[in-house]
Order: C-alpha cells, then sequence, then structure tokens
C-alpha cells in the first residue's frame, strides 16, 4: 500500500523555488549566487509564527513553516523559497523524501526578519 501524506492532499500555495546557479567569493566567504526568477511550484505550507529575539541589541523575528511538495531532486538545503508576497525564505537541513518513495518532499524553511 502506498504512504500518501494527509499534507500531500492539499498543495495549493504556489511558491518560486530559486536554485544556486554558482558560487561568488565575498569578503573571503563563498555565497550562493541565485536567479532573478524560479520555477513555480504548489506546496503544502504550515507556519508556525515567528520567533522573538534580541541579540546583541538587534530585535529580530525567525518565521519558520514546514512545506510539503511533490518530489523534485533539485531541491536541496541550498535553496531558496518565494512566497507571492516577496518574502524569502531559506531550506533548513537535506529535504526528507518521504517513505523514499521519490513522492513527496518535505522541508522546514526559516526567514530571519529584524530592525535596530
Amino acid at each position: 500500500m502506498i504512504y500518501r501524506d494527509k499534507n500531500a492532499q492539499e498543495m495549493r500555495t504556489p511558491v518560486k523555488l530559486l536554485i544556486p546557479t554558482g558560487t561568488e567569493k565575498y569578503n573571503g566567504v563563498r555565497r550562493f549566487v541565485y536567479p532573478t526568477d524560479g520555477d513555480v511550484i504548489f506546496v503544502n505550507w504550515k507556519a508556525y509564527g515567528g520567533t522573538e529575539a534580541t541579540v546583541n541589541g538587534v530585535y529580530s523575528i525567525i518565521d519558520t513553516a514546514i512545506i510539503t511538495t511533490w518530489y523534485r531532486p533539485d531541491i536541496t538545503s541550498d535553496c531558496r523559497i518565494v512566497r507571492e508576497d516577496g518574502a524569502i525564505y531559506r531550506v533548513l537541513a537535506e529535504p526528507e523524501n518521504i517513505e523514499q518513495q521519490n513522492m513527496i518532499l518535505r522541508f522546514k524553511v526559516e526567514r530571519v526578519k529584524g530592525n535596530v
């Protein structure tokens, strides 16, 4: 019997997937280069609100979400997700290939906002 995740039945949220096109060095640190536009994929977006923190006098909010989508081998921890409102999230860790069936991926994303 094939496992069907209940979140996989409601993938209605469109997001853009930004896959890095290369790397560059900035002040001796390797950084990924992302395209300005990417593929639109449909996901199940489960947001968990923001966590507030003040570190070294900087107030910041860490937004996290769990994403469930169809399997794509090109989604890795180096990718970025852009919501319709322009918010850019980074993929945390490697996406989980549910039941190793190459059907459903689940991964966590994070966005850090802040001001002084």
